[in-house]
C-alpha cells in the first residue's frame, strides 16, 4: 500500500467519524444556539432589571449585545456601592454619571473615600435628577460638592452628610439657597448640629423614619432653627421629652408638628410644648401611646389655634379628655379635623361633648369599640355636617 493511499483512507476514516458525531447531536447553527438569538432585546432587557451590580457587569463581558443591555441606563436607577467602597475611584462615579445620569435616582457612596469634588461635579451635572443621595463617610469632600449639587440636582430629596468633615455651615447653605423649601435632609445628630448652625431661616425639615436621631440631634435644631414653621418626627423612636422641651424653648413659631409613633413622649413633653407654642394649628400625635388625658388639658390651655389633631392609637386617652379639649374656647371654633381611630376607652360621651365643636367636619372613630351606631346617630342629628368614619365589626355568632 502506498503513502497516498494510507492517507485516503484516513481520510475516509475521518470524515466517516465526524459525520457520526455530527448526527449525534440536533442540527442546530451556533449562531443560532444564542440566547439574544432567541429572545428579543425587550425581553432580556427586562431580565437584566432584576439582577445586582455585580451580575450585571459579569453580563456585560460576555459579548457586545449583553454589553449594551446590561450598561443600559435603565438598569442602574438605585446604585448601592457601599461593598466596593475600597475600590471606588473618582472615574468609576464619573463613568457612572455619563452612562447613567438621565436614570440614576438613588445612590450611595457610603465609605467610598476616594471620591472627591472633582466627581462630585461631574457627577451633579450629569445626575440631574437624582432623589436619595447617600455621602456617608466620604472624606474628601468639601464644601465644593455642595455647590454643584445645589445648582445642578433639584430633585434630590434626601442627602447623608454624615462624617464629611470638609462640608461646613457655607456647604449647606449652598444647598439651602437652591432647593425648595420641603428639602429633606437625612442626617443623624452630628449632621443636625450643622443645620441648627447654618439653616437659621429654615422653615420646613421632614426628619420622618430617621430612628438613629436622639434628643441631641433634635436640641441642635431647636437652638438654630426659630422659625421652623413645620417639623416631621414620626418614627423618630429614640426622642423623648428632652426633644419637645428643646423644641418649645427654640421653635415657638410651629404650626404643624408630627410626631407619630414616637413612642417615648409622655404628658410632660406635651406640657412644656403647650406652654410657648401657641400658634399650633396641627399636631399628628398618632400612637404616642403614653399620653394620656393630662395632655390634652395641656394643649386646651395653651394651643388654642388648633385645626387638625390625631389622637388615634393613643389608648389611655378618655371621655373626660375629649371634654376638657371640646370645652376648650380654641377648639368650640376652630378644630376640624379629630381622629381618634383605635381609643378603646372612647365611648358615646366623648361624642356628646364634641357637637359643641361648632368648626368640626371630620371625625374618625375606625375600631372604637365603646361607641354605638346609636351615639353616632345622635350625633349626626345634632351635627349632620360632620363626616364622621367608623367601622363595626359584624357580630359573632353564638357558640351551639
Amino acid at each position: 500500500m502506498t503513502v497516498a493511499s494510507k492517507k485516503r483512507k484516513m481520510s475516509q476514516a475521518g470524515g466517516s467519524k465526524q459525520k457520526s458525531a455530527v448526527n449525534a447531536h440536533p442540527t442546530i447553527s451556533r449562531d443560532d444556539s444564542l440566547i439574544n438569538k432567541k429572545l428579543p432585546e425587550e425581553l432580556l432587557l427586562r431580565i437584566f432589571s432584576y439582577l445586582d451590580i455585580v451580575s450585571l457587569c459579569r453580563c456585560a463581558q460576555v459579548c457586545r449585545t449583553w454589553n449594551v443591555l446590561a450598561l443600559d441606563g435603565s438598569n442602574w436607577q438605585n446604585v448601592d456601592l457601599f461593598q466596593f467602597q475600597k475600590d471606588i475611584k473618582a472615574s468609576v462615579v464619573e463613568n457612572l454619571a455619563k452612562r447613567c445620569g438621565g436614570f440614576l435616582k438613588k445612590l450611595s457612596l457610603r465609605g467610598c473615600e476616594s471620591v472627591q469634588d472633582g466627581a462630585l461635579d461631574t457627577f451633579a451635572r450629569k445626575c440631574s435628577f437624582i432623589e436619595e443621595l447617600n455621602l456617608e463617610k466620604c472624606k474628601r469632600l468639601t464644601d465644593r460638592s455642595c455647590e454643584s449639587l445645589g445648582s445642578n440636582c433639584k430633585r434630590i430629596q434626601v442627602l447623608n452628610l454624615d462624617c464629611v468633615s470638609g462640608v461646613t455651615q457655607k456647604g449647606l447653605k449652598f444647598i439651602r439657597h437652591r432647593q425648595r423649601v420641603g428639602f429633606e435632609v437625612l442626617l443623624t445628630d452630628d449632621g443636625l448640629k450643622y443645620v441648627g448652625e447654618s439653616c437659621s431661616d429654615l422653615r420646613v425639615l421632614n426628619l420622618q423614619s430617621c430612628s438613629h436621631l436622639t434628643d441631641q440631634g433634635i436640641q441642635y435644631v431647636a437652638a438654630g432653627c426659630h422659625r421652623l414653621e413645620y417639623l416631621c418626627l414620626s418614627m423618630c423612636s429614640r426622642i423623648t421629652d428632652r426633644s419637645l422641651q428643646a423644641i418649645s424653648m427654640g421653635c415657638q413659631l410651629l404650626k404643624d408638628l408630627e410626631v407619630s409613633g414616637c413612642s417615648l413622649l409622655t404628658d410632660s413633653g406635651f406640657h412644656a410644648l403647650a406652654k410657648n407654642c401657641h400658634d399650633l394649628e396641627r399636631m399628628d400625635l398618632e400612637d404616642c401611646s403614653l399620653i394620656t388625658d393630662q395632655t390634652l388639658a395641656h394643649l386646651s390651655a395653651g394651643c388654642g389655634s388648633l385645626i387638625e389633631l390625631s389622637l388615634s392609637h393613643c389608648e389611655l386617652i378618655t371621655d373626660e379628655g375629649i371634654r376638657t379639649l371640646a370645652l376648650s374656647l380654641g377648639a368650640l371654633d376652630n378644630l376640624t379635623v379629630l381622629e381618634l381611630d383605635n381609643c378603646p376607652l372612647i365611648t358615646d360621651q366623648a361624642l356628646d361633648s364634641l357637637r359643641e365643636c361648632r368648626a368640626l367636619k371630620r371625625l374618625e372613630l375606625y375600631d372604637c369599640q365603646q361607641v354605638s351606631r346609636g351615639g353616632i346617630r345622635r350625633f349626626k342629628q345634632v351635627a349632620p355636617n360632620v363626616m364622621v368614619h367608623a367601622y363595626f365589626a359584624p357580630a359573632t355568632p353564638p357558640v351551639h
